[in-house]
């Protein structure tokens, strides 16, 4: 396989990541596609075009998010979900998201291809805003839906330009986003797929590994108030300049992550009123933090805020552990795959602190990179991952 920077993608069985390459791409050939857009709006029609090709009931729920299903699970009992997310970060890759959703209608054209009858209903789901590059809470969709982020709270949300999370809702002609008991109630299990965030398989030399548990993580927003002034004739023992602050809380994050053996990134900062020729008044910066257990991770966050600021905790997510039986069986399946947990965020880890049972399957990444135009996946790798998923949804509902 050509790289990306080719424009080539891989495409499975007539629902590719090819028809969607060209839907929010960026000069830097990654990907914008951020919740309740144009593009957003795009991608959904996409996924509602493919699932009515194989003659799927598609149902959005109250949170924005869709499922395809094949067979009724209100009349036939909670079904087997699989899929994943489509949106992305700011220039993001090809597959992180979107590989799960169309390894899904793969898999599912494969199972009906070896004339499969499921003996359960079977779900694609695609969930939205997963990533939070918009409004800032990642796995908005699938916390929406399970209550774990209440919709007032989502409503309230805001992006860069100001925009209300319940203002985009509107422009894009949904309803008000909240919970859905009923909709959750429906996912007996899900199965996610997802592109490796790391080189975990890459240097196991294997293709395919099955999730355990994605270790804790959250987002901070730092607050740092200043005064604006002249860059050119303000003495600088008379300025009060909220970047140094902000520098040095970017120095402390990556110190307070090595002493803690946790991870830490300041990737997002807001500088106003953001003029070269002008000292800032306020700059905002945003701390992710992650790492095998929650005191590692707290103890990095406390570290970071003795450097200044106002500090307000925008999301948290502790240890989430997958079903770990389900995961052995999984693991035995596929030939003994290898277990291994994770340090990102899935809906599937949403939907395993709401009571689902859920599994991960990850698909090789040759180099490990992720969140990057250059995130990788081999025509072979996704092969196999179509063929584990298969595996997987013909022993839950075959």
């Amino acid at each position: 396989m050509t790289g990306l920077q080719q424009g080539h993608i891989p495409a499975m069985r007539g629902s590719g990541l090819d028809d969607l390459a060209h839907l929010g791409r960026a000069r830097s050939g990654g990907y914008r596609r951020f919740a309740w857009t144009r593009e957003d709006a795009d991608l959904r029609e996409w996924f509602t075009g493919e699932a009515e090709t194989r003659g799927l009931d598609v149902v959005e729920d109250r949170a924005g998010n869709l499922t395809a299903w094949w067979g009724d699970p209100d009349a036939d009992g909670p079904g087997v979900v699989t899929g994943s997310h489509l949106d992305s970060v700011p220039d993001g890759g090809a597959f992180d998201g979107p590989l799960g959703v169309v390894s899904a209608f793969a898999a599912l054209d494969a199972l009906r291809a070896d004339g499969l009858r499921p003996t359960r209903p079977l779900g694609v789901a695609c969930f939205g805003d997963e990533e939070g590059a918009r409004f800032g809470v990642a796995c908005a969709g699938s916390r929406i839906l399970t209550g774990a982020l209440t919709a007032e709270r989502a409503a309230a949300l805001t992006d860069a330009d100001g925009v209300l999370m319940a203002e985009a809702v509107a422009r894009a002609g949904h309803a008000p986003l909240g919970p859905d008991p009923a909709a959750l109630r429906r996912i007996g299990t899900f199965v996610e797929l997802h592109v490796e965030q790391g080189r975990a398989l890459a240097d196991l030399g294997r293709a395919v590994a099955v999730g355990t548990a994605i270790h804790p993580h959250g987002r901070w927003r730092f607050d740092l108030a200043g005064r604006a002034d002249h860059a050119g004739t303000t003495r600088l023992a008379d300025r009060d300049d909220p970047m140094l602050t902000f520098a040095h809380i970017v120095l402390a994050a990556r110190v307070a992550a090595e002493r803690h053996g946790a991870v830490a990134t300041c990737g997002k900062v807001h500088v106003a009123p953001n003029g070269v020729n002008a000292i800032p008044s306020h700059v905002t910066a945003w701390l992710d933090a992650r790492g095998e257990d929650a005191e590692r991770v707290r103890a990095v966050v406390a570290d970071v805020a003795e450097v200044g600021g106002a500090v307000t905790e925008e999301s948290w997510t502790d240890r989430t552990p997958f079903d770990p039986a389900l995961a052995e069986q999984l693991a035995v399946l596929l030939d003994d795959a290898p277990l291994l947990p994770t340090g990102a965020g899935h809906d599937a880890g949403i939907l395993a602190s709401a009571g689902v049972p859920t599994a991960m399957l990850y698909v090789r990444n040759p180099t490990g990179v992720s969140h990057s135009p250059t995130e990788h996946a081999e025509d072979a790798d996704c092969a196999a991952g179509v063929a584990a998923l298969s595996a997987v949804l013909r022993e839950l509902v075959g």
